[in-house]
């Protein structure tokens, strides 16, 4: 059924759509380079990497992601849902800062990690069922861009939640339904 529906939409995009574009406009879209770089707050790491290209996600770069956001207390690697690499290039491209590092501030939380920092008074404000521990989330900032520019580009995306930490100067974003705090 879906390999049919597939054929369904390429055909419709080739008799309907294809027409009305220019042929650099399909060849650039298809051959486009998704690039994200990264810096980890606790870990110290970098990281550089184009994730996708077109359409087509790079299994090698999401392994790569996946074990530099890691549960950084415990070591514990998740996959993360591609879509939030998706957002953080949308989100650093509204903001215009696409060439710019990420400062990662928490990525994956195991569900110990996430009780620990329940457990702690000074973050009372982490969720019991947190999408970081389905690999949905991710607390940022972006140097030299305020963190109130960063949540207003992220709530204009309108694509998951978005909650704003002014006190600890980070944004969290995660690919959930849509909600702010």
């Amino acid at each position: 059924m879906r390999t049919q529906l597939r054929a369904c939409i390429s055909c419709f995009i080739l008799l309907f759509i294809a027409p009305f574009l220019r042929p650099s406009e399909v060849a650039a879209q298809a051959g486009r380079e998704y690039r994200l770089r990264f810096y980890h707050t606790h870990t110290r790491e970098r990281l550089d990497l184009v994730y996708r290209h077109g359409d087509a996600y790079s299994p090698e770069a999401l392994a790569e992601l996946d074990h530099f956001l890691r549960d950084h207390r415990t070591g514990e690697v998740r996959h993360f849902d591609p879509r939030v690499f998706d957002l953080l290039y949308d989100l650093t491209a509204a903001v215009h800062d696409s060439d710019g590092e990420i400062d990662v501030i928490c990525g994956y939380r195991t569900p110990w990690s996430n009780e620990f920092l329940r457990n702690r008074s000074a973050h009372t404000g982490v969720a019991r069922h947190s999408l970081h521990m389905q690999a949905e989330a991710i607390d940022i900032r972006l140097p030299g861009v305020p963190t109130s520019v960063v949540r207003d580009a992220a709530l204009r995306l309108h694509r998951g939640g978005v909650g704003y930490y002014a006190t600890s100067d980070f944004v969290h974003v995660d690919v959930g339904r849509v909600r702010r705090w």
